[in-house]
């Protein structure tokens, strides 16, 4: 849906150059427009873009940034991912689902698995091959993520709305 908003995670500059880079190395170029990202919300309805942006602003103000860590490397089937895993992140997510109640896709509103892919669309076999790569060097990590990103969906590429810094000294719970 073009115009459809888009939430998402800000990455830590070390953490997103890494994730990036595998990104770069791994994702068929003609369809990778877009850096290393790890989605919230796929597709929030434009007219909430004001609501959304100010909730956004006010949990990355009262909020410090969540601990989360990447377990393990993920099979997408036609594609290869990192899993990310954070329960103060799923809290906060799940603040901005209960703000959005009735406005979330049938996507957004269902299960969320938080992951960031760095392969996607090629062939099953060609996965399998990386994925079986990434597990036998993988090591988790902690994953720094600083903030929280507003983007506008423009039929491929994103226009980024704001992105707001974690600054609050409380825990999300």
């Amino acid at each position: 849906m073009s115009g459809a908003l888009i939430v998402t995670a800000a990455i830590g500059k070390r953490d997103l150059a890494w994730l990036d880079a595998e990104r770069q190395e791994h994702f068929p170029p003609e369809r990778n427009v877009l850096t290393a990202h790890l989605t919230m919300f796929h597709a929030l309805p434009p007219s909430c873009e004001d609501e959304a942006a100010r909730f956004l602003s006010e949990l990355a103000r009262d909020h410090m940034a969540p601990r989360a860590e990447i377990p393990e490397v993920m099979s997408l089937g036609r594609g290869v991912a990192y899993r990310v895993r954070s329960e103060e992140f799923q809290r906060l997510r799940g603040m901005i689902a209960d703000r959005f109640e009735g406005l979330l896709s049938a996507q957004d509103a269902g299960g969320w698995r938080p992951h960031v892919t760095i392969q996607n669309k090629v062939k099953p076999g060609t996965a399998k091959v990386l994925l079986a790569k990434k597990r036998d060097t993988f090591e988790p990590r902690d994953l720094d993520i600083v903030g929280l990103t507003l983007n506008r969906y423009l039929g491929g590429p994103w226009e980024e709305i704001g992105t707001w810094r974690f600054r609050g000294k409380a825990r999300v719970s």
